[in-house]
């Protein structure tokens, strides 16, 4: 069974967005080291999971991106979660709807190799953070405070640390473990 993987660039004070909905705080922090961190991360994954509202931008993106992220994001196939698309121009790309919970736990025991890595949006984050489902939480905290937006956590969660890495341009990285 897939374990499932939430990546997520956060601020120092726990937003996954600013409130005007702009990504250049995204940028502070970044470095080469982070970058590797970055394509190693989405390379692992067997599959990657995005919400509706994030594959727009990234299917217009990746296909014609240089970026040393776009081949692992352009290669390794995807599933998007929508009530309301139902077609998908991206290669490897499977578009589901219904249930979030169901469609997690059936994508986890489908896939026995690598991990389901989840990223895009804060309204797709949080409502997997409230299944429960995800066994590990990789944070890139960047070194910028938005002052308010939407956060990544919205009841108590307990995480169990496992690893920290400091990037050299201001970025950290903390990995954490699902509490049972």
């Amino acid at each position: 069974m897939a374990s499932l993987v939430l990546k997520m660039s956060i601020s120092l004070d726990g937003y996954v967005a600013a409130a005007d909905e702009s990504g250049d705080w995204i940028g502070a922090g970044g470095s080469d080291d982070a970058m590797d961190w970055l394509v190693e991360t989405l390379s692992g994954a067997s599959t990657h999971l995005v919400g509706a509202t994030s594959y727009g931008p990234m299917a217009a993106f990746y296909p014609t991106s240089t970026a040393p992220f776009a081949k692992p994001m352009n290669d390794i196939p995807k599933v998007v979660f929508s009530n309301s698309l139902t077609t998908a121009d991206w290669a490897e790309t499977t578009i589901v709807s219904g249930d979030l919970a169901k469609n997690i736990t059936r994508l986890k025991q489908e896939h026995s190799d690598g991990y389901l890595l989840a990223h895009g949006g804060a309204k797709f984050a949080q409502s997997l953070v409230a299944t429960g489902l995800i066994d590990e939480y990789r944070l890139a905290v960047h070194p910028v405070v938005l002052g308010t937006g939407e956060p990544l956590f919205r009841a108590p969660l307990t995480l169990e640390p496992t690893s920290t890495t400091v990037f050299s341009g201001g970025i950290v990285a903390h990995t954490f473990a699902a509490k049972p």
